[in-house]
């Protein structure tokens, strides 16, 4: 029996990049207005991309479903897209007047798969390659498993780490909990591929921090002198209604393009064979062309490539002189083997003879991951990006392609470079990073931003920290200036969940391979702390600073609220859907019909549609594991 399944690759196509700055459109009077709906339920379709295809030209829909484009008067194909509906095109004719108040309909679409046989590699102890043997069969209600079979992928030699998965541990003898932050979000955009390819992610490509933090969330601007505000909330865990789901929220200072300091940025990219694909250079030069058009006079860029062997192919040169950064890209090919060591060498060179005491260095760095020349070993890439990290340059990785993409190199460099690592899929995500988020991607406002939890076991059993398993730090290292950790950007929100085993409660002998101490029982709490929970610690420095800050936080027993708010919601359906992919023992009652309603009580203001399309893609993720069955 054929798998009816709603799924449609993110073909986005080109017509989005920079497509109001490169055609002018303020120019044109005439303009064309509407609204996308889906032809079924006549709900608006927000994130839609509508575009002009002779003039290359379009947009996306608000939360409202709604689109204005303005136009020369002609006669044009309208073009409207989204991911798991039917492409619509409809011919316009565009007078002085404009067309206004155009109803698009789209419709679900829906493929049939047949039976399909991948077969691949394994795996070795450090990292894990993706393809395996496997079955995908429409196999309906006769599923024998709630539990997802992973996974049904194309031959590749995608490469990520293994994640020894978060346990729960008892408050009495383990009361700290200590964690870098991050604001990474490549895995929630490497999920989102694998799923909209028609694929359940591997295991490890699952890294549920990021996919929660991939997603902004409505937490209060700082007030005071601190470079970010700290939030929390404690209810009911979605999974468990015994236990306690409580979140940590930390909100940047927002501080405007206008008032960013100059850059001095160092585009490093990799033109070898293996980026050879509209995936990857293609798409890395588009990417490159929106960051281009939003850098100013007093920022400047140099490019640097690599190959068999690097090379500087744009010097230091203003963002005023936008055309001729624009053509050093264009003029990009690739082809040769991938030579990562003398390419990252070149670029801090670059960025060292360039250096501004009052600017933001940086060299982004744009790859499939491969370095198969010079330095490959993960352990000297870190050596000699962290010995630059002292130096103020700060590293950013970019991450482009499919087949060979090596998350695990990338991630690890870009942790070490006090940078951030995202992995680009299609040109909305470039958009994202790139032009929306540019702030928060090039301009830290804290470094070394670390999270220790203490636990009062008079009030709490047992603990366990959601994700962050690559950010652990140890007890002590929250005190040492001289540890490293995660940095924040200009405007960027982190959000770490704890699940929370309060005292009293039976514990689940499937949750804990540890049994509770027999000789040692909570004691009565000292100075009246029997209403405290925890106590939640954060330190921080200055982008340019050796010391750091400490800022503290109670949470008590009568903060438990009844309902989840809208980020706690939200935060809570990601994580629950993370638990799902990676078949998790802790995901308790999880269901892709919690995790949706979860995201539609938590979806509130979505005006770019980040929310709305992870519905879509938890929708499309539940198709695709009822269609699987164990061999």
């Amino acid at each position: 029996m054929k798998l009816l399944i709603a799924t449609l690759l993110f073909t986005l196509s080109p017509v989005l990049e920079t497509v109001q700055k490169q055609t002018n459109q303020s120019d044109y009077k005439p303009t064309v207005s509407g609204k996308v709906i889906d032809a079924d339920t006549n709900d608006p379709i927000p994130a839609a991309t509508v575009s002009i295809k002779e003039l290359s030209i379009g947009t996306t829909t608000n939360v409202d479903g709604e689109f204005e484009l303005k136009v020369p008067e002609g006669n044009y194909t309208l073009l409207v897209q989204f991911i798991g509906y039917e492409s619509v095109k409809q011919k316009i004719t565009v007078g002085k007047e404009g067309l206004k108040n155009l109803t698009i309909k789209v419709t679900q679409q829906i493929i049939g798969l047949e039976e399909v046989v991948v077969t691949g590699v394994g795996s070795d102890t450090r990292t894990q390659k993706l393809g395996f043997s496997v079955r995908l069969r429409g196999a309906g209600n006769n599923a024998e498993s709630n539990s997802p079979y992973y996974p049904p992928v194309p031959r590749t030699s995608e490469e990520y780490d293994a994640i020894s998965e978060n346990v729960f541990k008892w408050a009495q003898k383990n009361p700290l909990s200590t964690f870098s932050i991050d604001v990474d979000g490549a895995s929630y955009s490497n999920v989102r591929r694998m799923i909209t390819d028609g694929y359940l992610p591997h295991v490890d490509a699952v890294r549920i921090e990021e996919m929660i933090n991939y997603f902004n969330y409505n937490y209060s601007a700082p007030t005071g002198n601190d470079p970010f505000s700290v939030h929390t909330e404690i209810a009911p865990a979605p999974w468990n209604k015994k236990h306690q789901l409580v979140q940590i929220g930390i909100q940047g200072e927002r501080i405007e393009a206008d008032n960013l300091p100059p850059s001095n940025l160092v585009f490093l990219l990799d033109v070898s064979g293996s980026m050879n694909s509209q995936d990857k250079l293609p798409l890395l030069k588009k990417g490159f062309k929106l960051l281009v058009n939003q850098l100013r006079e007093e920022d400047y860029v140099s490019i640097v490539v690599y190959a068999g062997r690097s090379g500087l192919v744009l010097p230091p040169t203003s963002g005023y002189d936008k055309e001729t950064i624009l053509e050093a890209l264009d003029r990009l090919q690739s082809g040769g083997s991938t030579a990562g060591e003398a390419g990252i060498k070149q670029a801090y060179k670059i960025a060292m003879e360039n250096f501004r005491e009052d600017a933001n260095n940086r060299v982004i760095l744009a790859t499939d991951g491969d370095f198969n020349v010079g330095v490959s070993n993960d352990a000297a890439l870190v050596e000699l990006i962290e010995e630059k990290r002292e130096h103020g340059i700060f590293l950013s990785v970019l991450g482009f392609g499919t087949g060979n993409l090596k998350d695990s190199k990338m991630e690890k460099i870009a942790n070490h470079g006090n940078g951030n690592y995202y992995y680009i899929d299609n040109l909305l995500e470039a958009k994202k990073v790139l032009v929306s988020e540019m702030g928060g991607t090039l301009h830290t406002i804290a470094k070394d931003v670390k999270i220790q939890v203490e636990f009062n076991p008079h009030n709490v059993q047992g603990y366990r920290l959601i994700g962050y398993e690559n950010r652990l730090l140890a007890e002590e290292d929250f005190n040492d200036d001289k540890k490293d950790a995660g940095e924040l950007g200009s405007g960027h929100t982190v959000t770490a969940l704890y699940e929370v085993i309060p005292t009293g409660i039976n514990i689940d002998e499937n949750i804990t391979d540890v049994d509770p101490l027999k000789y040692q029982t909570p004691s009565n709490p000292v100075n009246n702390y029997n209403n405290e929970l925890m106590t939640v610690k954060l330190r921080f420095k200055q982008p340019d600073g050796d010391e750091s800050k400490l800022i503290s936080r109670v949470i008590n027993k009568s903060e438990l609220k009844t309902e989840l708010s809208e980020n706690l919601s939200f935060a809570a359906s990601v994580a629950s859907f993370g638990m799902l992919l990676r078949d998790s023992k802790f995901k308790g009652n999880s269901s892709f019909e919690m995790v949706n309603r979860l995201a539609k009580e938590g979806k509130g203001i979505d005006d770019q549609g980040y929310r709305s399309e992870f519905i879509k893609i938890v929708e499309f993720a539940d198709l695709l594991w009822q269609g699987q069955s164990k061999n």
